[in-house]
C-alpha cells in the first residue's frame, strides 16, 4: 500500500507535469524540495540517496532548472527483501552497470519510453534538456521529470533546485540572485511541500540560506527537515550534537547528519559505494555520534524521507482528490461557455448569438435571469427604482409657489380682468398661473427617458460582459453599435409622446375635476382662516356656556370702515404711500407697472382662493404625470426595444456584407480553450489515477 501511494503522486506528477509545475497547475502535490546555497552539498546527497553520479556538476550555478526526480524501488531476483536501507554492498565497484544488467536505469517525462542504463548519459541529457530551454546562462522554473528504476534505491520523489547564490559571475544575469529565489519561493511556499533544507555543518547554521528561506515560509518549522553535510570537515572536537538535540534552530522533523564525497574524492574517482561505506564507519567510530550511529547518514535519510513522504501523502490524499475534481468540473464548465471550435455557417452563428442576447435583454428585463444576485439592484430592478423613487422624487419636489409670488397673482388678476375690474375671482388668472407650473413637469419627465435610456445601455454592457460574447469581437461590436443606435431612435419619439402628455396637461385645464377644490370651499377655508370662528367655551360644572369678551364692532364704527375702504380706489394697493403725491397731480402712468404696497382684505382673500386652487389642481397634475409618464416610457422605449431589437439586429446584420469578418474568433478565446482543452485532458488523467487508489 505505501509502494502504491508513492507511486499514485508519481503518476500525478507525471500527469500534470505539461502544466509546468507552477502556478499553473491547480493541485498542490506533496513532495520533498531540496533547497541550499550552491556550496552546500546538494547533488552529493542526492547522488548518494540514488547510489549513483548522474547530475551534473561544475562551477557556478549548475541546475538551472527544477529536477523532479522520482525514484521506484524495483525489486529484483538479486536485490534484499528489505528495502529499509539503500543496499551499498550491491553497487557495482566502478559506479556503473554491466550491460546484461537490465535492473537499474532511468527514464525522462520528454523521451517517453527511452531507457538509458548509462548513468553518464543520463548526465548528458539533463544538461542538454537545461540548455535547450534556458540557453548557457539563463534559468527557468519549467522543470526536467526523471524516473530512475532500481532495486537499491526507496520510492521517493524529490524536486532539486536551483542553489542560492549571491553575485553574478560572468555572463549570469545581473538579477540571478532574485530569480532563484522567486523559483524556490513558489516551490516550497507550497502547503504540501516537505522542505529538504541542505546545509554546511562547518558553517554557522544561523546563516545558513536554505534555513532561512525555509523559516520564511515554515515559521514554525513543522515541514523542514535539515541536512547537516560536511560534518567531517568540521573543527576537532566540535560537532553537531547541538543542533541534532533542537538546541540552535528546532525543527519538527530534526536534523540528519551526512558525509558526501569530496571534489578531491570525485576526481579521485572514489566510487559511491565506498564514500557510503567511509560514512557508515565515520558515525559509528566517532565518540560524539557513536551513540546515535544508526540515526545519521544517508541511508538513514533515505528512510526517513520515505517515511515523511508516504506520511504526508497519506493526509493530503483527499483533499487532492477533491481539488483535482473541482478543477476539472471548473475548466470542463469553461470550456462548455467557450464554445466549439467554429463549425456552423456565419449565418447561424449570426442568428444563434443574436438569439441568445435577445433572450437575455427580456430575462434580465423581467428578472428571469439565472444571475441573480442579493447583492445590489439589476436590470428591470434599477428601471423600476428610476420610475416610482427618482422620478417620482422628482416630481414630488416641484412646488409651485417656489415661482409665483403673491405680487404676481395680483398683476395677473388685474391683466386678466381688462378694463372693467372684476367683481369675483376669475378663472383667467388661475388658468395662465397653473399653465405657467404645468409646463415644468415637462423638464424632469425627459429627464427620466435619459436615465432609462442609460439603464437599458448598462444592460446592455452587463450582457456583452459575459464570456460568450467575447468569442467573436467583430460581432459583439456590431450588436452593441445597432442596439444604441436603436435606442436613440426610439427616444426620439418617446420624447414626443411624453412632451405631448405635458403640452395636453397644459393645454386643457379642467376646472371640473372632481377632485378640484371647489371655489366656494375655497372662500370658505380662506375666510376660516383669515377670521377664525371664536370658540365656544362651556363651563364644567354648570354645562352653560361662557360669554367670550372680545370687542364688538359698533354700527358706526362699521360704517366708518365701510368708508374708508370706498375712499381706497380700485388700484390703490398697487402703489405705496410715497406715489400719493404723484397720484393727486394727475402725472401719466409710468412706463411699468408692478404690484406693490399692501394689499387690500380682497386682495389678500382673492389670492389665497387662487393659490388654493392652483395648489389642488397641481397637485392632480402631479399624480397624473407620476402615473402615466413611466407608462409612456414603457410603451414607447421599453417594451418597443425588446418586441423590436431582435428584429432589427437580423435586418442589420444579415445584411452585412462581410459576416466572416463578424464571426472570427477572438485570439485570447482561441489560446483560452486551446488552454482549456489541455488543462481537461491533464486533469482527467490525474482524476481516474487518484481515483484508482
Amino acid at each position: 500500500m505505501d509502494e502504491t501511494l508513492i507511486s499514485t503522486i508519481n503518476k500525478l506528477q507525471d500527469a500534470l507535469a505539461p502544466l509546468g509545475g507552477g502556478s499553473s497547475s491547480p493541485v498542490d502535490l506533496p513532495q520533498i524540495t531540496v533547497v541550499g546555497s550552491q556550496s552546500s552539498g546538494k547533488s552529493s546527497v542526492l547522488e548518494n540517496i540514488v547510489g549513483r553520479d548522474f547530475l551534473p556538476r561544475g562551477t557556478g550555478i549548475v541546475t538551472r532548472r527544477p529536477l523532479v526526480l522520482q525514484l521506484i524501488n524495483k525489486r529484483g531476483t538479486n536485490s534484499n527483501s528489505d528495502n529499509s536501507l539503500i543496499d551499498i554492498k550491491s553497487i557495482d565497484a566502478d559506479g556503473k552497470k554491466s550491460e546484461n544488467n537490465v535492473e537499474e536505469w532511468g527514464e525522462f517525462l520528454h523521451l517517453p519510453g527511452k531507457k538509458f542504463y548509462n548513468f553518464d548519459e543520463i548526465r548528458n541529457e539533463i544538461i542538454r534538456e537545461t540548455d535547450s530551454k534556458t540557453g548557457d546562462k539563463g534559468i527557468s522554473p519549467v522543470p526536467i521529470n526523471l524516473r530512475i528504476y532500481s532495486p537499491h534505491v526507496l520510492t521517493l520523489t524529490l524536486v532539486d533546485l536551483p542553489g542560492l547564490t549571491k553575485v553574478p559571475v560572468g555572463d549570469q544575469p545581473k538579477d540571478i540572485e532574485r530569480q532563484i529565489k522567486d523559483m524556490i519561493m513558489k516551490f516550497i511556499s507550497k502547503p504540501n511541500a516537505i522542505i529538504l533544507s541542505v546545509n554546511a555543518a562547518n558553517t554557522d547554521l544561523a546563516n545558513s540560506d536554505g534555513l532561512k528561506l525555509a523559516r520564511e515560509v515554515d515559521p514554525e518549522g513543522t515541514r523542514t527537515i535539515g541536512v547537516l553535510t560536511k560534518v567531517d570537515l568540521m573543527d576537532q572536537g566540535t560537532d553537531v550534537i547541538d543542533i541534532l538535540a533542537g538546541r540552535v534552530i528546532p525543527l519538527r522533523l530534526g536534523y540528519v547528519p551526512v558525509i558526501n564525497r569530496g571534489q578531491k574524492d570525485i576526481e579521485g574517482k572514489k566510487t559511491i559505494r565506498g564514500a557510503l561505506e567511509d560514512e557508515r564507519k565515520f558515525f559509528e567510530n566517532h565518540p560524539s555520534y557513536r551513540p546515535k550511529a544508526h540515526y545519521c547518514g544517508t541511508p538513514y535519510l533515505a528512510k526517513k524521507l520515505n517515511s515523511i513522504l508516504l506520511h504526508h501523502i497519506k493526509q493530503t490524499l483527499p483533499d487532492i482528490k477533491m481539488r483535482i475534481e473541482t478543477a476539472l468540473k471548473k475548466y470542463q464548465n469553461e470550456l462548455q461557455a467557450l464554445g466549439p471550435e467554429i463549425a456552423d455557417s456565419p449565418n447561424s452563428i449570426v442568428l444563434s448569438v443574436i438569439t441568445d442576447f435577445c433572450k437575455d435583454y427580456n430575462g434580465i428585463l423581467d428578472g428571469e435571469t439565472k444571475d441573480i444576485t442579493s447583492l445590489e439592484l439589476s436590470g428591470g430592478a434599477r428601471l423600476s427604482f428610476v420610475f416610482h423613487e427618482i422620478f417620482k422624487n422628482g416630481v414630488n419636489a416641484l412646488d409651485p409657489f417656489d415661482q409665483i409670488k403673491d405680487s404676481d397673482i395680483r398683476t395677473i388678476m388685474y391683466n386678466s380682468s381688462g378694463s372693467a375690474p372684476s367683481l369675483f375671482v376669475g378663472t383667467e388668472a388661475f388658468e395662465v398661473l397653473v399653465k405657467q407650473q404645468i409646463k415644468r413637469f415637462e423638464d424632469p419627465s425627459v429627464r427620466c427617458i435619459t436615465l432609462i435610456f442609460d439603464e437599458l445601455v448598462r444592460i446592455l454592457s452587463q450582457i456583452l460582459s459575459q464570456p460568450e460574447y467575447a468569442r467573436y469581437p467583430g460581432l459583439k461590436e456590431q450588436i452593441s453599435q445597432i442596439f444604441i443606435q436603436f435606442l436613440r431612435e426610439a427616444v426620439l419619439p418617446t420624447n414626443a409622446f411624453v412632451t405631448d402628455i405635458i403640452k395636453a396637461e397644459e393645454t386643457y385645464i379642467n376646472t371640473a375635476h372632481p377632485d378640484l377644490l371647489k371655489g366656494s370651499h375655497a372662500m370658505a377655508m380662506v375666510q376660516e382662516k383669515l377670521h377664525p370662528t371664536p370658540q365656544v367655551q362651556v363651563d364644567s360644572k354648570t354645562g352653560k356656556v361662557i360669554p367670550q369678551k372680545s370687542p364688538t364692532v359698533s354700527s358706526s364704527a362699521a360704517s366708518t370702515i365701510s368708508q374708508d375702504e370706498d375712499k381706497q380706489s380700485f388700484f390703490s394697493g398697487f402703489f405705496s404711500s410715497k406715489n400719493k403725491k404723484r397720484l393727486a397731480a394727475m402725472e401719466p402712468p409710468p412706463p411699468i407697472l408692478r404690484a406693490s404696497g399692501a394689499m387690500s382684505e380682497r386682495e389678500t382673500m382673492e389670492t389665497e382662493v387662487i393659490k388654493l386652487l392652483i395648489q389642488s389642481y397641481f397637485n392632480i397634475v402631479k399624480r397624473t404625470v407620476s402615473d402615466i409618464i413611466p407608462k409612456s416610457i414603457m410603451l414607447k422605449l421599453i417594451v418597443r426595444s425588446k418586441q423590436d431589437i431582435q428584429k432589427v439586429l437580423l435586418e442589420k446584420l444579415y445584411g452585412n456584407t462581410d459576416l466572416d469578418s463578424l464571426v472570427k474568433e477572438n485570439d485570447l478565446t482561441v489560446a483560452r480553450r486551446k488552454e482549456c482543452v489541455k488543462m481537461v485532458q491533464v486533469l482527467k488523467h490525474a482524476n481516474d489515477i487518484v481515483s484508482s487508489v
